[in-house]
């Protein structure tokens, strides 16, 4: 079923069911005092839609089932945050036990709305030490204030995808890794026809294109989002413009933002054969490790690399870096069967060989530290760049807020004013970006 219809679908029914009653601002109380050895249905709500996809949770559930004979595991699929979310409010019998999310962003407010229970009982409990478990930047994407309500479901990490042949032809020999390598390298990739528009651009840096948010493309100056107080402190951050200058200068470098902005008019759909890399109107661009899954399925008809994404030019040594995120589970607080949930949240974020497993069927990062060494995991190299990325110590991920990643948006729509022109003082516009954040997280606190 196509993903806007299952989606749909999904809504109505849950409607249907009495599950989407908006309302209840505080979360339904649930139970951890359930003998998880005992016979009980649980229900898994997760939000992947791919065939493949959902297979590869079939069969981690079909294994989970196996060991847990007493525990049956209802899955739906294709479950928006918003549609949990509301559900979680409402509770009711058919409320899910286990959830999980794409968008770490929201994992503050799934922790300080108190909807997603904590977790760090139920370690204790069962003897999972977390620190040894999972690496630091994980942790650090599913908790809180000290609230640990979720653990990573593998992990994303981004990079960069190159053209090999239009590497070649350039006479480029290695992907670039300095931001100013990156802008000599675009130029020399990029190819225009004999009307001056273009067939092909070094890389699109405008960040409507793709995977393009601007935080992911930040994360390579290692950026502090907030102070200690939790204000917003971008302004004060001298990375910040540095961020900013080197997106413009790629602009300007390969044509200018309105250029680039009609080419990118012609791309195709991220997720289609018609992808602007697979069809070569790109050469280089910033993609997750699951692009080369893809790349491998789609038959591209070039060859092509994976690296990590350049880092400015005063901060060579931190090269390898790269932003990471991913998917997360949790249990819900109204879940009645807290032990138990655990269960299933400790087989698939925990068990070394269901990680490895799970990883290699959707090619994601895995998420822990053993999982992340075991010799079981794919060996394709262009995989493995993404594997190096995870473990490098410069890598990060954006830090949780109470209002969950409403201020990624907030700078993601300032991005977008200051790569059209539209921010003439940009030390001016950082200032009003700081404020609207700080405004954004004392509402949401209210």
């Amino acid at each position: 079923m196509p993903f806007p219809r299952m989606r749909t679908f999904l809504s109505v029914a849950l409607a249907g069911a009495g599950l989407l009653v908006p309302g209840c601002a505080h979360p339904s109380v649930g139970s951890d005092r359930d003998d998880p050895a005992k016979p009980v249905t649980l229900r898994f709500w997760h939000g992947w839609s791919n065939a493949g996809e959902v297979k590869a949770i079939e069969d981690s559930v079909a294994r989970f089932e196996k060991l847990h004979p007493n525990i049956t595991v209802k899955v739906i699929g294709n479950v928006t945050d918003e549609t949990v979310n509301q559900v979680l409010r409402a509770g009711g019998d058919e409320a899910p036990d286990v959830v999980s999310s794409f968008t770490t962003n929201n994992v503050g407010q799934y922790c300080s709305s108190g909807m997603w229970a904590d977790l760090d009982p139920f370690m204790r409990k069962t003897g999972v030490d977390k620190e040894k478990v999972f690496p630091k930047t994980f942790l650090e994407y599913t908790s809180y204030e000290g609230r640990q309500c979720a653990l990573p479901l593998l992990a994303d990490a981004y990079g960069l995808y190159y053209n090999k042949d239009a590497f070649k032809e350039a006479g480029i020999a290695r992907p670039p890794r300095t931001m100013s390598e990156l802008r000599r390298a675009a130029v020399k990739l990029t190819r225009r026809t004999g009307d001056g528009s273009y067939e092909r651009v070094g890389i699109m840096p405008n960040f409507r294109f793709y995977e393009n948010s601007p935080d992911r493309l930040f994360a390579q100056w290692g950026p502090a989002y907030f102070d200690r107080q939790g204000k917003a402190r971008l302004a004060e951050d001298p990375r910040t413009k540095e961020f900013f200058a080197t997106q413009r200068a790629l602009i300007r470098a390969q044509g200018g933002y309105a250029a680039l902005e009609r080419f990118r008019a012609t791309f195709g759909d991220e997720m289609s054969s018609q992808n602007a890399f697979l069809t070569q109107k790109v050469a280089m661009h910033m993609d997750g490790e699951w692009r080369g899954l893809m790349l491998k399925d789609q038959k591209a008809k070039f060859g092509w690399g994976t690296a990590p994404m350049p880092v400015p030019d005063d901060r060579a040594d931190t090269y390898g870096r790269g932003c990471l995120t991913g998917t997360v589970a949790g249990i819900a607080h109204s879940s009645r069967h807290q032990n138990a949930a655990w269960e299933l949240v400790r087989f698939l974020t925990v068990n070394t060989d269901q990680v490895v497993r799970f990883a290699n069927a959707i090619h994601n990062v895995p998420s822990t530290k053993a999982a992340l060494k075991s010799p079981e995991l794919d060996t394709d190299p262009t995989f493995r760049t993404f594997l190096d990325i995870a473990r490098n110590p410069y890598s990060t991920a954006i830090p949780p807020s109470v209002n969950g990643g409403q201020y990624i948006v907030t700078l993601r729509d300032f991005a977008y004013d200051v790569e059209a022109g539209k921010v003439p003082d940009l030390d001016r516009g950082l200032r009003g970006l700081d404020a609207q954040i700080d405004a954004d997280n004392l509402q949401s606190q209210n």
